[in-house]
């Protein structure tokens, strides 16, 4: 078995782009393998700053010969149609089976090398790779992100020959532009290419260049007895910039501290891609860590000094945005919102701000918020859109109003609520917490779906251009986290949706908080079972839901559920038939079994009723328990379709009463089991 390795060597391949490259090469690499027919043991795919590397290891050195069964017309079809199958098989008449009334042709391939399979892949993909952005180059057509300088092609040691519009296959690479070694060196097999590509100062796997970058950052850190603030995403970007990451600690002046701790970060990360180091309290310290893509006698020194240099610019730019901004109280700024569009059939943001404030003033008292205070942080959640650190810093929107309302000497309930209303941003994110903080959140994604909904903009497959599905999902969170007791309903006519528009807003919503439930483990069909009874109070449905889960695990919950269904299809059948007997049944003093399950439900009504009143979901379940060994009893010893007309009608009242009893909890009809 044998190894293909294939390196795409090329100009900085953009950081963003590089671990879809690399998900990409691995798809496409797999269904050309696939479809040929070509095993393989393993295959890897590399993406850098220079390079797109995939090595397949286990493959045959060719294709093994194989037989493919073909079928043809008919026996007896035309001669026409029989030559015509003929024709596209190669093959003599004589050659044709019949079977099951069918011609029936058996076409022989020669298995072709692996090599010039291999050859036929690369050049499919060198052409067709699905890059998010590509360009040509001087004379040329092809199309790559940047411009391609090598093929590295080798198959079991061979170069793998092909000419892909004036770039030859070869079995060359080079290393780092600066640290390595001048010129190209010549590898046959992956080992020897990754550890060619060491010597010359290249990690070739992203992860191992992140994991250099962290392990490296936290060591200065901790030698100064500081603490990194770690950052995924800045750690995922930076390795994709250097082939050979060497973190480097920075000092800044200690004067900027002065500023949000936000607004420093956000430079840092946006502008320089710096990580921000912190102090053992956890305040941010004079310090950030670069990521360099060298290595240089001084350790670094002269390129933290340059670092340092730019990012004081940077910050001194944002100093005098903040001291800007201050000079304008909020409630001065909301008129400049009149001429912020935000949508244009919604009206503008100062409109939106309006309508945020009158709609956390009605919510307030539901979440226990203090209304003034709600009316207020909803009326000025949006006015730092129109400051000059926000128009820098976009991502700071609510953080830097709820900084520019605390410097005001705003209440802090209305702070916090400024800083926090866009939250939850997603699904790891953390929710409001104070009350007012709460309104002014809900308030915010309730407005944006009853709006986007009555204008008819509403998410359609994959389309989502509003991030309604995540306003929603915001809601659920914080309505769930809060024990927010206010029904979906109540709240789309709080945002002035129209009945129409409240349906829609209602299944949008209850689509939402079943996925949101199926995510956390939630069975589905138990999740149905509870939203077909059409309850809008997601805390109550949650309550029942838990319940319901927990009663069908004992014995008593999974036996009467099968009763329900004996019961039910009873029912259906006869319904079929003509229409069910209305009315109450009666009590018939035999069979005894008949009597034991009217005795059973009539002593059910009372505690199942106060048990649904008091929200006691576990007790109305432990209520329903009771009819397990009645209903048993009843389809052991009773034949409901009796002869006579008036007790055959009696017991199928008795079956309906069971299945509109077990209705009352949840619709039992849909769960399976």
């Amino acid at each position: 078995m044998a190894q293909f390795l294939l390196e795409l060597f090329s100009e900085e391949i953009p950081a963003r782009m590089q671990a879809g490259a690399a998900r990409d090469l691995d798809r496409l690499a797999r269904a050309v393998l696939t479809d040929a027919a070509l095993n393989f043991d393993e295959l890897r795919a590399f993406a850098g700053p220079r390079r797109l590397t995939l090595v397949v290891d286990g493959l045959p050195a060719a294709q093994a010969d194989r037989a493919e069964e073909r079928k043809g017309p008919r026996v007896g079809a035309p001669d026409a149609a029989v030559d015509g199958f003929l024709r596209s098989t190669g093959l003599g008449r004589d050659a044709l089976t019949q079977r099951d009334g069918a011609w029936f042709a058996v076409l022989a391939h020669t298995g072709r090398p692996t090599a010039d399979i291999l050859a036929e892949m690369t050049d499919a993909i060198v052409r067709k790779f699905p890059w998010p952005k590509s360009m040509t180059w001087g004379a040329g057509t092809l199309r790559w992100v940047r411009p391609l300088h090598r093929i590295l092609a080798v198959f079991d040691g061979q170069i793998v020959p092909l000419d892909i519009d004036g770039f030859v296959s070869g079995d060359l690479s080079e290393g780092h532009r600066v640290m390595g070694p001048k010129g190209a060196f010549k590898v046959r097999d992956f080992d020897a290419y990754r550890a060619a590509l060491t010597e010359h100062f290249v990690i070739l796997d992203a992860d191992d260049r992140k994991t250099r970058i962290l392990e490296g950052a936290r060591a200065l850190c901790a030698a100064r007895g500081l603490a990194l603030v770690e950052d995924a995403g800045l750690l995922d970007e930076v390795a994709g910039m250097a082939e050979w990451p060497v973190p480097i600690l920075g000092d800044m002046d200690a004067g900027f501290l002065t500023l949000p701790p936000e607004v420093i970060r956000t430079s840092m990360r946006v502008h320089q891609r710096y990580f921000a180091v912190r102090k053992p309290d956890g305040t941010l310290a004079p310090h950030f860590i670069a990521v360099a893509n060298l290595e240089t006698p001084d350790g670094g020194a002269l390129i933290a000094a340059g670092n340092a240099r730019v990012l004081a610019a940077r910050l001194n730019d944002a100093r005098f945005f903040w001291d800007e901004d201050l000079k304008v109280p909020l409630e001065d700024r909301l008129k400049t919102l009149k001429g912020v569009t935000f949508h244009a059939r919604l009206g503008t943001m100062y409109d939106r701000a309006a309508r945020l404030g009158s709609l956390a003033r009605a919510i307030a008292p539901r979440v226990g918020a203090n209304p003034d205070l709600a009316r207020l942080a909803g009326r000025l959640a949006k006015v730092d859109l129109a400051t000059h650190m926000v128009g820098e810093f976009p991502e700071l929107q609510g953080v830097m109003g709820g900084y520019y309302a605390k410097a005001e000497g705003l209440d802090p309930a209305v702070a916090t609520a400024i800083a926090e209303h866009y939250k939850p941003q997603g699904p790891a994110d953390s929710l409001p917490t104070d009350p007012v903080a709460v309104a002014v959140a809900l308030a915010d994604k309730l407005d944006t779906i009853v709006g986007f909904f009555s204008i008819g903009e509403k998410p359609t497959g994959s389309r989502d251009p509003f991030a309604l599905r995540r306003a929603a999902l915001g809601v659920i969170r914080i309505m769930l986290d809060r024990r927010v007791r206010v029904g979906l309903r109540d709240l789309a006519a709080m945002a002035g949706a129209g009945a129409a528009v409240s349906g829609e807003v209602l299944a949008f919503f209850a689509d939402r908080l079943k996925i949101a439930l199926r995510d956390a483990g939630a069975r589905h069909d138990l999740v149905d079972a509870v939203f077909a009874l059409g309850d809008d109070d997601l805390v109550r449905s949650e309550a029942r839901l838990t319940a319901l889960a927990a009663f069908l695990d004992t014995a008593d919950g999974a036996n009467l559920l099968a009763g329900y269904k004996r019961a039910s299809n009873i029912l259906a059948a006869e319904a079929k038939k003509e229409p069910l007997p209305a009315g109450e049944p009666v009590r018939s003093a035999e069979p005894a079994a008949e009597a034991a399950l009217f005795d059973a439900l009539a002593t059910l009504r009372a505690p199942l009723s106060s048990a649904l009143e008091r929200e006691d979901f576990a007790g109305a379940m432990t209520a329903l328990a009771g009819l397990r060994a009645p209903v048993d009893a009843f389809f052991e010893q009773v034949l409901v379709n009796a002869n006579d007309p008036a007790e055959r009608a009696n017991r199928l009242r008795l079956l309906a009463r069971v299945r509109d009893d077990m209705a009352k909890v949840a619709d039992f009809a849909l769960i399976s089991g």
